[in-house]
């Protein structure tokens, strides 16, 4: 386990481990049919509660993961977004993840939260190369992808839907 990015701070993002008090926030934006659109579409209470477990055991797994993203002056819930270990296409990759509540898009938070992922990822952890991947229609989380300098790879299937991957090779 890595103790320092359990939890992170940017400029306008407190990020912290997901931890089981998040299943009401969580539950929020996984009811809302405008987040959940290009997610997989609205989950129940139950569905939350299981990818919350995941995404706790994945931290136990590997020692990185999802983080919950809230305003650092009044704490309130914004999203969640970090890195997880994914299969594409038979091959394990680590992928940059974020989702926030509508009411905070349109005001660079996704941007901000893929690129603490991505410098937690390469600079901390390590890693040589990120992955990120949406449906083709998710304009929003297609332009977060460019800005932070991901690059288009190819079209695959995944969830049994097209998506569009996209791939970051560490600077050097």
């Amino acid at each position: 386990m890595r103790p320092e990015i359990e939890s992170r701070r940017t400029a306008r993002l407190s990020l912290v481990r997901v931890h089981p008090s998040d299943l009401a926030d969580l539950c929020a934006l996984h009811a809302d049919p405008r987040v959940m659109a290009t997610l997989g579409g609205v989950r129940s209470e139950a569905e939350t509660l299981a990818q919350l477990q995941a995404l706790d055991a994945h931290w136990e797994q590997h020692g990185f993961g999802a983080w919950t993203a809230r305003d650092p002056a009044s704490g309130r819930f914004l999203g969640r977004g970090g890195l997880r270990r994914v299969p594409v296409e038979g091959r394990e990759e680590v992928e940059v993840l974020y989702a926030l509540a509508a009411d905070a898009w349109g005001r660079g938070l996704a941007t901000e939260l893929a690129r603490e992922s991505i410098r937690v990822g390469f600079q901390v952890l390590g890693f040589p190369e990120l992955v990120c991947f949406t449906l083709p229609e998710n304009a929003r989380s297609l332009a977060v992808m460019q800005r932070v300098g991901f690059q288009y790879q190819r079209d695959f299937i995944h969830a049994g839907r097209p998506h569009r991957l996209h791939r970051l090779r560490t600077p050097g």
